[in-house]
């Protein structure tokens, strides 16, 4: 690859996030411009278009190539037999985060991506959780994996407090953050129009803020503190082993080209 062609991997990339979060954003924001939700054939087209059309530009670009291919089709199947295992979770928390989280810190925010909307796919066939709500569920975990992602650039070497720190608070943000995305949908949704409760359209914006709060607070803010912190406490117990793991098999997986000395003659 050409030093020209590497140069534009860090701009490619960006482009790449922004038209992802572009497209993610859209699905939630809809009904606020809308009479109702997106239908959901639309919803589905536009999740799965973003995962289809990230996945088929990062191989182009080799970015993805064999080897992570197989670690991201291996993380999706271990999500995806541990929310089989335990499909609704402790409270709010489960462990499919967990991988999540630290394979986008290690491997960069587009696997991130990746990762999180892969394995929300494939646990939610797993577990028959396909209904109107995968679409959401989709972007929100890939979020969280963008997110890890995101937070770990430019992190390598063995694992120390600070990746802990930094990804146990990525872990507790994306947690409450994670679910607020998933009750805009609710709100805007099935509970759209009841009095002092559900989204109105028209509202005022700072009005409509403070009812979703009230929403937010009475329905998912227990809920949500489970996962957060669930996810938290697993980072600071399991993350440094996990992590240290992964970026061996990152660095197996890096190739370095080094030119050959030109032999002098006399």
């Amino acid at each position: 690859m050409s030093v020209h062609a590497r140069s534009l991997r860090p701009t490619l990339a960006a482009a790449e996030l922004a038209a992802i979060t572009a497209l993610g954003a859209t699905i939630f924001l809809w009904p606020f411009v809308a009479s109702a939700a997106p239908p959901v054939t639309v919803s589905v087209a536009i999740s799965l278009g973003m995962v289809g059309a990230l996945a088929f530009i990062e191989l182009a670009t080799r970015r993805l190539d064999a080897r992570k291919f197989a670690l991201l089709a291996a993380i999706a199947a271990i999500d995806a037999a541990l929310r089989l295992v335990l499909v609704i979770g402790i409270s709010g928390f489960s462990p499919i985060f967990f991988l999540i989280l630290v394979a986008g810190y290690v491997y960069g925010p587009s696997f991130g991506f990746l990762c999180g909307a892969t394995s929300l796919l494939a646990s939610a066939l797993a577990t028959g959780g396909v209904g109107p709500w995968l679409p959401y569920e989709l972007i929100g975990c890939g979020w969280i994996g963008m997110a890890a992602g995101l937070a770990g650039l430019r992190r390598r070497g063995a694992p120390n407090r600070r990746d802990l720190v930094v990804l146990a608070l990525v872990a507790i943000v994306t947690g409450y953050a994670y679910g607020a995305l998933l009750d805009v949908w609710d709100w805007t949704t099935f509970y759209r129009g009841v009095p002092g409760f559900g989204f109105i359209a028209g509202l005022p914006p700072v009005e409509a803020a403070a009812r979703f709060g009230r929403f937010y607070a009475a329905t998912s803010l227990v809920w949500d503190s489970f996962r957060a912190g669930g996810d938290a406490l697993a980072i600071v117990m399991l993350g440094a082993p996990v992590i240290a793991a992964l970026r061996r098999l990152r660095n197996r997986f890096e190739v370095t080209i080094v030119a050959a000395p030109i032999a002098i003659t006399p």
